[in-house]
């Protein structure tokens, strides 16, 4: 059985990834060369560049050499190592990285939910893990804080969607300095070339990156991983040649001592150069967002066995030819490979910078995954690319939306250094956002003392801010453009946010008593139709608004009546056998029942062309199973649910062995399904404030009308469709 088969036996789940072979962990270990690492293993084409870029001068001793290497090496050993690879990949949401999978996990353990209608049932779930019950005093004394406290609350939302907005700021800027970069070495042969032609060539590679990504990671990767392969192997090769060649001085700058003289001998200067040497470690923010793309060993093996040694040989060696070539600094990279392997070296750099801003792409694409699952971005279409990894997915708005703002950037800026600049202030928010939230996560989901979460926070932290504060000198270099794109997906994420839960709590305000319909019913001549009508709601209890607005104008209803809530869970994935609860909504007489379809926040939104099927299914099964002594009001997920493979049998069932309601149920889906969704707008009251007429009336307004509609969404068939519009004043 080859690996793929293997994985396919095993399920796409990543929690059964970590169960296969050895075979198939390294085969996963290839594949993450060519999406996660791309991004870390072309750093060298600019480090060097961007470091030296400012007022920092070289002098004969290369004091400033083995300094600014230094810091190199030990910030890529700390951060990129130490840090992600042996701590922050342990905090993964049952296989899932990135900054939503550690708010995930703080939510479950404090019960800090963003997401409405979550219920007790909930944490039934087989992946709604919180490992640690016994609280300490100190994780029970910050959850009570928490609790207690809306506002903290929402400040830690609003940085996470600060950290989350860098995070797609990176993926902007990345692939613009990776491939410019990249074509920039061809002035290095032709000095006459002109800016224009370099620019346009970057523009031609950018579009065709991302004319690639409706394939897939799993393909993008076995393209790819070639590529990135080579290109460490060759890096290396060309390190080794030039410490032997130049310098074989430069072990000495192992020795932290260089960064001490560094910042002693260059003031000023040197702090404001760091915002160079963190370019270093840009995309290991990108190795944890991708880990559901692939398995925490396989990404853990590859960084250790492939991709650290050959950076830090790259690094090395293009700091011993630049201690004897000085002049070169600007064309550090280009100008230290040995003439006769020139061409195929700039060949394989050009395809690696095209590779490189994979990582990213990859990243981003499951961030706005996980955004818009946990109700912080407009519904998008998200296409999930294979059948053998979970997590490998492709949006095709976000993929053209990043194309845009990459060829923008490109032709707007033209310049590495000024990108470079951006790039960091970038990297570095992202990193800070990812420190504090661990400490978080050491406290409450690990059940660690205080020190252990302080120690972490104060020295990963404290690198952190070093850099920052250098990147900040760099904002009117070209900083500012990460903080505005992040200024305006905030905008876009909290309002969207903010307005699906006052949409949500204008619902639960305004639900109507099934009582009170039933009891108004002859008064209004309200008549039972043929039929089973699935109306779409987002409250899991009482009856929706736009429901009693329906039957209120228009009298009539069908006779089987099934209330349908999707929601998103705080959990990474829900199976297949606990997706559905299934309940009756008031008397017998009523027919009218309660679905809820549950869905994690990795998982795809979307109902298949089987779920009518599915869903009566369960509607029969629950009713010759509701006066079973063992049966509750929500039945467990194996009761409710319906797998997919006995939805026709249970269809086909015999008719004598079915009871009446249930021959009536069937009898309904004959005569046909209506699906009935609110078509709702939202608008400010006249007593809100400024603030929120804005954001509701203006933002919200404007987002609601341009992203995808629910019946989209929810594949609801159109010729079945019944739309009932509403205005909620919220």
């Amino acid at each position: 059985m080859n690996p793929s088969e293997e994985l396919v036996e095993q399920g796409i789940s990543p929690r059964n990834l970590q169960r296969v072979s050895c075979t198939a962990v390294l085969t996963l270990a290839y594949q993450s060369l060519g999406v996660v690492y791309g991004d870390l293993s072309i750093s060298p084409l600019y480090v060097y560049k961007t470091t030296f870029s400012g007022k920092l001068s070289l002098h004969e001793d290369d004091e400033e050499i083995f300094g600014v290497l230094s810091f190199i090496i030990w910030t890529f050993t700390l951060i990129a190592l130490c840090k992600y690879v042996f701590i922050v990949m342990l905090a993964d949401d049952n296989g899932e990285g990135g900054t939503f999978a550690l708010y995930s996990l703080l939510c479950r353990h404090a019960r800090l939910s963003i997401l409405p209608n979550q219920e007790i049932t909930d944490e039934e779930l087989s992946e709604y893990v919180t490992e640690g019950n016994i609280d300490t005093s100190v994780s029970a004394a910050l959850k009570s804080f928490l609790e207690k406290h809306p506002r903290f609350q929402k400040g830690l939302l609003i940085f996470v969607l600060f950290g989350t907005c860098m995070a797609i700021g990176d993926g902007v800027l990345t692939p613009s300095i990776s491939v410019l970069s990249a074509v920039s070495g061809m002035k290095s042969k032709f000095t006459e070339l002109h800016e224009n032609y370099v620019v346009i060539i970057s523009c031609v590679l950018l579009v065709g990156l991302f004319s690639l990504q409706h394939h897939g990671t799993h393909r993008v990767a076995f393209m790819f991983a070639p590529i990135i392969t080579a290109w460490l192997l060759c890096i290396s090769g060309i390190g080794i040649y030039n410490i032997v060649q130049w310098n074989e001085r430069v072990f000495q700058a192992l020795s932290p001592v260089y960064m001490l003289k560094f910042l002693k001998n260059t003031r000023i200067e040197g702090w404001v150069s760091l915002a160079g040497v963190v370019l270093s470690i840009t995309g290991v923010e990108a190795m944890f967002a991708n880990l559901g793309h692939f398995s925490s060993l396989s990404i853990k093996l590859a960084f250790t066995c492939l991709v650290y040694p050959a950076l830090v040989l790259s690094y090395m060696g293009e700091a011993a030819f630049l201690s004897k070539h000085h002049e070169d600094i600007q064309r550090s990279f280009y100008r230290s490979i040995p003439e006769a392997v020139f061409w195929p070296v700039f060949i394989l750099a050009s395809f690696a910078s095209v590779v490189g801003s994979q990582a990213v792409i990859s990243a981003t694409f499951s961030i706005i995954s996980q955004c818009s699952a946990l109700k912080c971005f407009p519904p998008v279409k998200i296409v999930h690319t294979s059948s053998k990894i979970y997590g490998q997915i492709y949006i095709p708005e976000v993929n053209w939306m990043l194309m845009c703002l990459c060829l923008a950037v490109t032709i707007g800026l033209r310049d590495t250094n000024t990108m470079g600049h951006a790039y960091g202030l970038a990297v570095t928010s992202v990193m800070f956002v990812t420190t504090c939230l661990m400490a978080l996560v050491v406290i409450i989901v690990w059940k660690e003392r205080v020190i252990s979460a302080l120690a972490f926070l104060l020295f990963f932290g404290s690198i952190e801010l070093i850099y920052i504060s250098a990147s900040v000198t760099k904002i009117l270099e070209g900083g500012w453009i990460p903080v505005l794109m992040s200024l305006i997906f905030m905008v876009v994420m909290y309002t969207w946010n903010y307005g699906t839960m006052m949409k949500h709590q204008f619902d639960i305000e305004n639900k109507v008593s099934i009582n009170r319909i039933v009891c108004l019913g002859p008064s209004l001549g309200m008549v039972r139709v043929p039929g089973i009508g699935v109306v779409y709601t987002n409250l899991v209890t009482g009856v929706p608004a736009v429901f009693g607005h329906f039957v209120t104008n228009l009298p009539a209803f069908h006779k089987v009546l099934i209330f349908v809530c999707v929601k998103s869970v705080q959990v990474p994935h829900v199976s297949e056998n606990e997706r559905l609860i299934i309940s009756r909504v008031g008397s017998k007489e009523c027919g009218m029942f309660r679905c809820i379809v549950r869905y994690g926040y990795k998982d795809l939104q979307q109902e298949n062309c089987n779920f009518e099927t599915r869903l009566v299914s369960g509607i029969v099964q629950f009713v010759e199973t509701e006066d079973c002594p063992d049966a509750e009001a929500f039945h467990s997920p194996d009761q409710a649910s319906v797998q997919s493979k006995n939805d026709e049998n249970m269809i086909q069932i015999s008719s004598n062995n079915l009871r009446v309601e249930s021959l009536q149920i069937l009898e309904a889906k004959e005569s046909g399904v209506t699906y009935i969704l609110g078509h709702t707008h939202a608008k400010a009251k006249k007593s809100a404030s400024l603030f929120k007429k804005v954001a509701i009336n203006i933002v919200y307004s404007f987002l609601s009308k341009n992203c995808r509609e629910p019946d989209v969404v929810l594949n609801v068939p159109p010729t079945s469709m019944l739309e009932v519009g509403m205005v909620y004043y919220v």
